[in-house]
């Protein structure tokens, strides 16, 4: 099998925690021709997609180093100028925010290959704002959310709030970056922290303004769903001072069992998923609220693997062979139908 991989710079990634890599080092352990591209090398040849993209070579010993870290040092990439459609699967593992052009590019092959995740359902999804597409009128597991860029509006909706603290976040951000909480009393703060997230830039922006789920300062949880389905979790608990849980703003990850409560949520939006293409994907659930769902190169396979004793990206794989054969197989009887159609 042919797979490309959509990434920002393999020689930054760190091995130790870097999720894409387990499923590159997967994919080349089984045999598969290896492809990574960076979204800046994307092009068109005679309106047909390709991309320089850089190969992995095999190993002079013919052996895939099991350790991670081993593995990526002892690469050596190939480039070449390929055609996208040559690939039998593409995983986006480009971290966010999401490259509108790069998914121009994508469009004219979207419907010949499997891309994870799907091309429209990551323009539907990749912000914060996806989460407002299910149903939920009396906010039993999504937390009441406002979204504006008018700062008087805003002020209102903290002045009203019937609780003390709410969360106020930037709508692209991601990995935690720029969560903080607002504290109802301070009002001086809250009229200079909107001025800098909405003010920040040459364009005002957009923020997220958010009920404050209790027990968010004890942690979130991370549940990593395929197919609609979650295969693995992980609780993520904050750094001593620090309400942000993510791992990589310091937050430790630590063993979890999927709460009924937690299974349910995933059930409700599980066919959501589904339907919009969003075949991988990270969700974060504070006590049983749905906080956010992540479509762009959703972390956390290494240390639910850790915690776990269990290897995600084989599971992950074996999905991608059985869409990509599903596919095959169709494609295959629609063109035995049209030659027999032929020959009638």
């Amino acid at each position: 099998m042919n797979l490309l991989f959509i990434i920002d710079n393999y020689y930054e990634i760190k091995p130790e925690s870097n999720s894409t890599l387990r499923l590159i080092h997967e994919a080349f352990s089984r045999g598969y021709l290896v492809g990574l591209v960076y979204p800046q090398n994307l092009t068109i040849r005679n309106n047909v997609v390709y991309g320089f993209c850089k190969i992995i070579e095999e190993f002079k010993d013919k052996k895939v180093p099991a350790n991670f870290s081993t593995f990526k040092s002892k690469t050596k990439l190939k480039e070449q100028l390929l055609p996208l459609r040559g690939f039998d699967a593409i995983f986006v593992r480009k971290d966010p925010p999401i490259d509108s052009l790069m998914l121009n590019f994508l469009d004219s092959i979207s419907e010949d290959i499997l891309i994870i995740n799907s091309v429209e359902g990551m323009r539907k999804a990749n912000n914060k704002l996806y989460t407002s597409t299910f149903h939920d009128p009396d906010n039993k597991f999504l937390p009441v959310t406002y979204v504006s860029k008018n700062k008087e509006y805003l002020k209102s909706i903290i002045k009203d709030s019937k609780t003390n603290k709410m969360i106020l976040k930037p709508l692209d951000g991601y990995g935690g970056s720029g969560v903080i909480v607002l504290e109802k009393g301070a009002t001086s703060n809250i009229s200079s922290l909107l001025d800098y997230y909405i003010d920040g830039s040459s364009n005002k922006n957009y923020v997220i303004l958010q009920e404050y789920v209790e027990g968010a300062d004890r942690g979130d949880v991370r549940v990593l769903m395929l197919n609609g389905e979650a295969i693995g979790a992980m609780k993520r608990v904050p750094s001593d001072g620090d309400i942000r849980s993510n791992v990589h703003a310091g937050g430790e990850a630590v063993k979890h069992t999927l709460t009924k409560q937690e299974i349910d949520i995933c059930k409700k939006i599980g066919s959501k998923l589904i339907e919009d293409g969003l075949l991988f994907v990270g969700i974060d659930i504070i006590n049983g609220k749905l906080i956010e769902v992540n479509v762009l190169s959703p972390g956390g396979i290494v240390n639910i693997n850790r915690l776990n004793k269990t290897k995600l990206q084989k599971k992950i794989l074996d999905f991608v062979e059985d869409r990509v054969r599903e596919k095959e197989i169709s494609i295959n009887r629609r063109l035995a139908s049209k030659e027999a159609i032929k020959n009638a």
